[in-house]
């Protein structure tokens, strides 16, 4: 049963024995927190909550955490960087933060476990709404003027080590025999046994580094050499466990007091793990053979994940997804600062404009219209102004013709390459830069909270009108002074 609200008050008859000073949130909390008192930013809860569970709502169940209190703690989880087991410990140790999360004194804040699974489980689409209604509030009531756009495509890194041929080898056959073991131990009739071949790749893998250190020639060869050996023993643990998948199958659940949901749990967990170590095996036969590689596994952990090449000499290779960054801003001068639209993301090297459309979509939808917008030159000409036709923007990009003057021009590239140290900023201080969460949809919902934790932190520099600050101060007491 979803909960939008605490029922019990934050004020109770303990805080007022504290000094009046523990009852004041900090300057910056303060700001973000009358950001979030409003009502309409909760509006996306209930409309994915309906999308989760579209029958008749009940009568009487389980409620959950308030949803003002979970948004408020991912907004501290992203600003602050910390882990889910961090976070919790820190906002039940602190007054201040206990207060900007509505959880009264008097009770326990929420396990973490509770809030890590909430996460996943209302997905990004939930953080885009609340985005897009923050954008509304912003022109409703930040006197926020949309008048330039400037975007750009960087890398969410994927939280894997960096893949190997030999590595993904090692990994498959320890990930194989620990899923065959599960599986063993859940259904007990099942005969088979996937042996685990971790040491004998083992050796490989430190054989391989002492060859890296002789001459070219002989080093490619027993690369090539030991990478095969490699390769062959994870198909040989392939095929076992072919062979226990095969003998799970035919065994039935009710005969040995198993549910049917965990069998297939347990079956499916180890079919998966023998369709990704195929694909290394196959990859691996590809590479000698010198043939292109589509759609290249990089990790067993995070199958998602894909190589992005970007040509930078520090570090021309990155493994995970392409995410584009789009800001929104009043103008282009010196030092602007706006608000991110919904990050879009795929898997892999993409194009520019593939993720472009999307990203107009989102300006469409807030019913947003730009004079100008600003690009690098990654983007194409004519597809660029052609999506951008609808918001009436006028388009630059680096390196092709404008018809503005000198002076436009340089103001523009100027205002332009104020996007990259804006994808700076948000990997350093919000954890833009590499996804601690798994799968596309996880790197979705981790850019997405990276986004609307700036939006907040963006507007609320920015002052209020003086009639919607007083119909918001005759609605309730303001949250800094709680």
């Amino acid at each position: 049963m979803l909960r939008l609200s605490a029922p019990t008050p934050v004020d109770t008859l303990w805080d007022h024995l504290f000094p009046a000073i523990v009852q004041l949130l900090p300057a910056d909390l303060a700001a973000v927190d009358q950001l979030l008192d409003d009502p309409a930013l909760l509006v996306p809860f209930r409309t994915r909550w309906a999308e989760l569970h579209p029958a008749p709502a009940p009568v009487a169940g389980r409620p959950t955490i308030p949803m003002a209190t979970y948004l408020r703690l991912m907004v501290l989880k992203q600003r602050y960087g910390w882990g889910y087991e961090t976070l919790l410990p820190e906002v039940s140790d602190s007054l201040h933060l206990r207060r900007f999360c509505l959880i009264p004194i008097v009770e326990q804040v929420p396990h973490e476990s509770t809030v890590r699974k909430l996460t996943r489980r209302l997905g990004p689409t939930l953080v885009d709404g609340v985005i897009r209604e923050l954008f509304a509030k912003a022109l409703r009531e930040r006197r926020f003027r949309p008048r330039a756009l400037r975007a750009d495509s960087t890398v969410a890194e994927a939280d894997i080590r960096y893949p190997t041929d030999s590595g993904l080898c090692a990994t498959g056959v320890r990930r194989l025999a620990k899923a065959a073991r599960t599986l063993c131990q859940a259904l007990p009739t099942v005969v088979g046994h996937v042996r685990d071949r971790s040491r004998s790749v083992g050796r490989c893998l430190r054989e391989l580094g002492r060859s890296l250190r002789r001459r070219s020639g002989e080093a490619k060869s027993a690369v090539q050499r030991l990478t095969e050996k490699a390769a062959a023993l994870l198909e040989t643990s392939v095929r076992e466990a072919t062979r226990v998948v095969a003998a799970a199958r035919r065994t039935r659940a009710r005969a040995q007091g198993v549910t049917k949901q965990l069998r297939q749990r347990v079956i499916q967990c180890l079919a998966e793990t023998i369709g990704r170590a195929r694909r290394v095996v196959e990859q691996i036969r590809l590479r000698f053979a010198e043939k292109k590689i589509p759609d290249r596994l990089v990790s067993f952990a995070d199958p998602d994940a894909r190589p992005v090449r970007r040509g930078k000499a520090a570090k021309p290779n990155e493994f995970g997804y392409v995410v584009q960054v789009a800001e929104v801003t009043e103008h282009t001068r010196r030092g602007a600062r706006g608000l991110l639209l919904p990050p879009k993301l795929r898997a892999g090297s993409t194009d520019e404009n593939t993720l472009l459309p999307e990203t107009v979509a989102e300006l469409t939808a807030l019913q947003i219209t730009l004079r100008e917008a600003a690009f690098d030159a990654g983007f194409h000409p004519e597809k660029t102004t052609a999506a951008l036709t609808d918001v009436g923007a006028q388009v630059f990009i680096v390196g092709t013709p404008h018809p503005g003057s000198r002076r436009t021009r340089r103001r523009l590239a100027r205002f332009r390459v104020g996007n990259e140290g804006r994808i700076a900023h948000l990997k350093r201080e919000y954890g833009a830069g590499r996804s601690r969460l798994r799968g596309t949809t996880g790197a979705q919902i981790w850019e997405s909270w990276a986004a609307l934790a700036y939006n907040l932190d963006t507007l609320a520099r920015k002052p209020a009108r003086r009639n919607a600050a007083a119909q918001q101060h005759s609605g309730g007491s303001p949250n800094s002074t709680r």
